[in-house]
């Protein structure tokens, strides 16, 4: 890893959190994610599972945690399963975990080795009553691969069919969304590092330069700073192909008077950071393009002022939607027509912010948590709404990280520049 050790008291707060709600005399098992395979012999970068990181903070493949509170060995509640080191496969692959340097990671006394972990757990299970198993219901997941998870507990009802089973998931869904005051330190220290990247854009960016290079400042910026890299793939996005929400090709050159839209952020420590930015290539907005993303930032402090604890996102989103519709007849986007013969299942709006408004943010960038249910204190969310104008081949959108508290909200980008008067002046500042 190139980041910082984190503190383990995140992880031993999170195991406390999980093992608090399992039913008496009940055992959970966590496995890790797949290694993948490209092509020929070599695999994708290897990407832990996050339920399992938010549990101990072990990114290295081919591990399992064990939770079985209950358990009559006391020294066995909690057990942490690691691939047993081998010198020859170091010399191929590096450096495997040792029994101190896992302890210290996850705070987890009791290390057990994979190759000998099947006769420990076999007399474990037949004590307990209820296993619970893991499962990806992130509700945007759209992977159909039969992955280790689904694998795995496929096995374990052949071999224990007598046993209850539960989900996971159902547990770490409600858990996840609610960050603890640890998780926030380091995910400012992602948002930390984005701010810097997007200043040093603020330099680089002119009439001239390729969307790749700019992503690749990104990148260097983000990696000299200890992050792993970035937390999803950057859209770096010039002129009209800004309207596409997720256009990631970054390979064509940004000109003179375009707007150009890059929604990027880093990850540290597993966390995410998710920002977008809607800057001038030569540093000087238009009268149109101030008038039009002030409406967009005038969305974002809207939505802000509204997103707290009761609410729920469909109604929220509801509500941003109506002010949309206020501000899109304003800078002459909407008639009231539109509006009066709108359809409620594709309302006129639309037309122009044509996606959700917030996401929830964590370990993974659109991370676990309800859509349906009112929002929680300790949640986090982005708020980016967007106002995309095909006739006008223009994109613009404004994004931030937001922490419910039970006050309200903090906004974790306060310090990102974001007014079309900032931008301007670090863009001047800097030519």
């Amino acid at each position: 890893m190139k980041y910082l050790p984190l503190n383990p008291e995140i992880f031993v707060q999170n195991r406390k959190r999980f093992t608090d709600k399992m039913e008496k005399n009940s055992i959970a098992i966590f496995n890790s994610n797949d290694e993948l395979p490209t092509n020929a012999d070599q695999l994708f970068p290897f990407k832990q599972n996050s339920d399992l990181f938010w549990l101990t903070g072990i990114e290295q493949e081919d591990s399992m945690l064990i939770l079985y509170p209950d358990n009559a060995e006391q020294k066995y509640r909690e057990v942490l399963v690691l691939v047993r080191p081998n010198e020859l496969k170091e010399k191929w692959d590096g450096h495997r975990l040792r029994v101190e340097e896992a302890q210290a990671i996850s705070g987890i006394q009791n290390i057990l080795w994979l190759d000998a972990i099947d006769g420990s757990l076999q007399p474990w299970i037949h004590w307990a009553d209820t296993i619970y198993l893991n499962s990806n219901e992130n509700d945007r997941k759209g992977n159909l691969v039969m992955v280790r998870d689904y694998r795995y507990a496929e096995m374990m009802r052949q071999r224990y069919p007598l046993h209850q089973y539960r989900r996971s998931a159902k547990i770490l869904k409600e858990l996840r969304a609610i960050k603890t005051p640890l998780e926030i330190e380091v995910m400012q220290k992602a948002i930390d590092i984005t701010n810097i990247a997007f200043r040093r854009l603020l330099g680089f960016i002119r009439p001239g330069v390729m969307e790749y290079e700019i992503e690749a400042e990104i990148l260097h910026s983000f990696l000299s700073q200890r992050s792993s890299g970035p937390a999803y793939g950057s859209i770096i996005a010039s002129g009209d192909r800004a309207r596409t929400l997720h256009y990631v090709e970054n390979n064509q050159e940004c000109k003179d008077g375009e707007l150009i839209l890059m929604d990027f952020g880093a990850a540290y420590g597993n966390y995410c950071a998710d920002l977008s930015r809607t800057v001038p290539v030569n540093g000087k907005f238009s009268r149109r393009q101030k008038t039009v993303y002030n409406a967009c930032l005038h969305l974002h402090h809207y939505a802000a002022s509204i997103l707290k604890p009761g609410i729920s996102i469909v109604d929220y989103t509801e509500k941003v939607g109506d002010e949309a519709t206020v501000i899109f007849q304003k800078i002459g986007l909407l008639k009231k027509s539109d509006v009066k013969n709108e359809n409620p299942q594709n309302r006129a709006y639309r037309k122009y912010l044509y996606h959700g408004i917030s996401h929830h943010l964590g370990i993974d960038v659109h991370d676990l948590g309800t859509r349906t249910e009112p929002i929680k204190a300790g949640m986090v969310f982005t708020i980016e709404p967007g106002i995309y104008i095909e006739e006008e081949q223009m994109g613009i959108r404004i994004e931030n990280n937001f922490w419910i508290t039970r006050n309200g909200n903090k906004d974790l980008m306060k310090d990102i520049p974001i007014t079309v008067e900032e931008i301007e002046a670090l863009m001047k500042q800097s030519k």
